[in-house]
């Protein structure tokens, strides 16, 4: 009897251990990390990994597997003094449980910026560089 209930007991927590997690299909929300941060709505992202920032127009919706392959723009002159210069650039990432590994790479040069590692909820601790505090870029 005892057995019986050791194996049934077994059996619970590998059942359990092994159902996969619901993917995140909705990233909305904060998302921060050491020098970087990701504010996504349902229609927008923002981006900031140091003194730069990007932006995504439309929603970020990761697949099966939790990547995503997103278009944006990218300016990496944005602080101290913004230039204004964007470029076309691809945000590349992964999300497993509330971590996202996030990767921008500007299409019209050989620049990369991350990988980056961001947890949902947390506040982006951005050091010098100010961060905005909205999806749509303004400092709110």
């Amino acid at each position: 009897m005892v057995r019986n209930a050791i194996v049934l007991s077994l059996a619970v927590v590998l059942a359990c251990h092994s159902a996969p997690a619901a993917p995140i299909t909705d990233i909305a929300g904060t998302w921060g990390g050491e020098n970087a941060g990701l504010i996504a709505s349902d229609t927008s992202a923002h981006v900031h990994i140091g003194c730069t920032l990007g932006e995504v127009r439309g929603p970020i919706r990761p697949d099966a597997d939790g990547r995503f392959d997103v278009t944006g723009t990218y300016n990496v002159d944005a602080y101290p003094v913004d230039r204004g210069i964007t470029h076309p650039a691809r945000f590349i990432g992964r999300i497993t449980g509330t971590s996202m590994t996030l990767t921008v790479a500007l299409t019209d040069t050989a620049r990369t910026l991350g990988p980056v590692t961001l947890i949902y909820g947390k506040e982006p601790k951005m050091g010098p560089c100010p961060i905005c505090r909205s999806p749509d870029g303004n400092r709110n």
